[in-house]
């Protein structure tokens, strides 16, 4: 049985060339800024901003969600909302070998919006995102006590400067 995410199209991609994030034309990363942009933009207006048609953007997201290049779509937060919040990104340094078990321990902490595995001086970055400056200290010491957990840093954000 043939790969289902290779597979001949009309939109732009070579015939039974894998679509992914690499291999998209121009229209196609457009489109995709335009939905990281306003998710719920209308097919309608979506298809005007980019000067197509709409069979043409409905097409294209079809093909995108199949190909799993377009995963999901969520929430975007108010501005009037997020400027209440505090924001701090928390560098965490692991224990060797304990990296799965302190992802899962952070996983389940809903103030914590992002966790990324990098390369440098710690293992793990956290996005996290609390009410108040109380509710930030208690999140990060509960983050430094966690079991494999050797240390934590962390940088409040004062502003955001560009949020794509």
């Amino acid at each position: 049985m043939a790969n289902p995410t290779i597979r001949r199209d009309n939109l732009g991609t070579s015939p039974g060339r894998l679509v992914t994030m690499t291999n998209l034309d121009k229209l196609d990363h457009l489109l995709v800024a335009r939905l990281r942009e306003d998710a719920r933009a209308p097919v309608a207006e979506l298809a005007r901003s980019l000067g197509v048609s709409r069979t043409t953007v409905q097409s294209r997201i079809a093909r995108l969600e199949r190909a799993k290049v377009i995963t999901g779509y969520s929430v975007r937060l108010a501005e009037s909302f997020e400027k209440d919040q505090i924001h701090a990104y928390v560098m965490i340094t692991v224990g060797p070998e304990r990296a799965a078990g302190v992802s899962a321990d952070i996983k389940r902490m809903p103030a914590v919006r992002l966790l990324q595995s990098v390369s440098g001086a710690f293992d793990m970055i956290a996005l996290a995102s609390t009410p108040s400056v109380r509710e930030m200290d208690d999140l990060i010491d509960a983050i430094g006590d966690l079991e494999g957990v050797e240390r934590t840093t962390s940088s409040v954000v004062l502003s955001t400067k560009l949020d794509r």
